[in-house]
Order: structure tokens, then C-alpha cells, then sequence
């Protein structure tokens, strides 16, 4: 019997990354740096970012977030209420939703967003810790944000996630001491993938940390911008 394999998982990522060089393009066209955000569901991403942008957010950078979502708006209705522009991407179309958002789904919310009006963007993924670190979506950097009250062997768990990112948020820092979960344990598993990774350790609800990542992310089209 004459067989044929089809390599549908390559093709698709292929076909993927293509699109991603023309968001990229069109990005570098408009000088908009990209920030891709990741993490579980539950992990603190718009929590993050609330804190991060309210008040003087981050500073003379302007700021626009492209929020992803299997449905609905609850996360992008609290962000657009701190005044910065947010365009709602949902990938519910077909059965169940996908769970990532891909260089397509991008593109396609490309015409909603004020690129001209914007330094950086920022990309709050589909909570999941698989999908998102397979597809590139033209961005520049990629944040992982987790939190201690997920369990310390994620990255070993999960290590592509944490191998794909520039800058690992261990998010929930107030919730330390009331759950199993060792720094150094994390640490360990994070070294083991990714072992020159940036990290830092912060609380949504308290602040703490967060005078640090609002420096990193307002230094990220600088550090982008700079010749390797």
C-alpha cells in the first residue's frame, strides 16, 4: 500500500511564522515594539497590567494592549477603563475556541489597532501553558507570568513555555506563606530549561515588584531597538 505522510503540525507553524514576518514588518513600519504576554489562566496577567498601567502607567511610553480571550470582554473592559486603547481579540470561531492566539488571529485585529498612536504593544495571551510558546506572533520579547499558588515544577512541566520568554514574573509573591511552593524549587526547574533567563518576583495586589517590571517594560523598545 503507498503511503503518505503529511506534515500538518510543521506546515502549520510554518505558514504561522510567515504571517508573523508581515506583522513584524508592518510593526517596524509604525516603530511599535511587542510584547507577548503568556501564562495560565488564573496567573495575574490583567491583574499585572492594571497595576503596571494605571495612574502614570509607564511613563511618556504609549501603550496599546491587543487582549486575547476564548470569549467575551471581562478582561479588556478593566484595562480600557485606565484609558488606554485595547482591542478585544476572541478566538471562539469553531468548536470549543482556540486556545492561543496565532500570527493570523493577529493580523486580522491588525486594522483595530492604533499603531500609529502607539510605542509599545502589549499582547495578553489565551491563558495556557502549552499553545502560545509554539506560535509566533511577530512580537519582540515574550513575558511568562506565574504565580506560586500554581506549583513550583511548572517549568519542568512545561519547559517550552519557559524556554520561549525573555523575562520570567513569578506573580502572587503575598501568597507565599500560605502555599507549597519553594522559590528555589522553581528556581531549580527554571535553571534547567532556560537557564539565562531574567526573572522577578511580584505582587499584584501589593506592589511589591512591580517598580522593577515597570522599568523593564518601559526600557523593552530601547533594549529592543539596540544592534546585537
Amino acid at each position: 500500500m503507498h503511503r503518505v505522510r503529511v506534515r500538518v503540525v510543521e506546515d502549520a507553524l510554518d505558514a504561522n511564522n510567515t504571517i508573523a514576518r508581515a506583522n513584524r514588518a508592518d510593526f517596524d513600519r509604525h516603530g511599535v515594539t511587542v510584547l507577548n504576554v503568556m501564562g495560565a489562566p488564573g496567573a495575574g496577567k490583567t491583574s499585572l497590567l492594571e497595576r503596571l498601567l494605571a495612574g502614570d502607567g509607564l511613563g511618556d511610553l504609549r501603550v496599546g494592549v491587543l487582549e486575547g480571550d476564548v470569549q467575551g470582554s471581562l478582561d479588556a473592559d478593566r484595562l480600557a477603563s485606565l484609558h488606554v486603547p485595547v482591542t478585544q481579540l476572541n478566538t471562539d470561531a469553531g468548536f470549543g475556541g482556540e486556545c492561543h492566539l496565532d500570527a493570523n488571529m493577529v493580523r486580522s485585529a491588525l486594522p483595530a489597532i492604533p499603531l500609529g498612536e502607539i510605542d509599545l504593544l502589549i499582547v495578553e495571551n489565551v491563558g495556557n501553558l502549552v499553545c502560545p510558546a509554539e506560535f509566533q506572533i511577530g512580537e519582540d520579547a515574550r513575558m511568562m507570568v506565574a504565580s506560586v499558588a500554581e506549583g513550583d515544577d511548572k517549568p519542568g512541566k512545561y519547559p517550552l513555555m519557559f524556554r520561549t520568554c525573555e523575562l520570567v514574573v513569578i506573580n502572587k509573591l503575598d501568597l507565599l506563606e500560605h502555599v507549597d511552593f519553594s522559590l528555589d524549587r522553581f528556581d531549580g526547574y527554571l535553571d534547567a530549561v532556560n537557564p539565562g533567563v531574567e526573572r522577578m518576583r511580584v505582587s499584584a495586589r501589593t506592589g511589591a515588584g512591580l517598580d522593577a517590571l515597570r522599568a523593564w517594560m518601559t526600557a523593552l523598545p530601547t533594549r529592543v531597538a539596540a544592534p546585537a
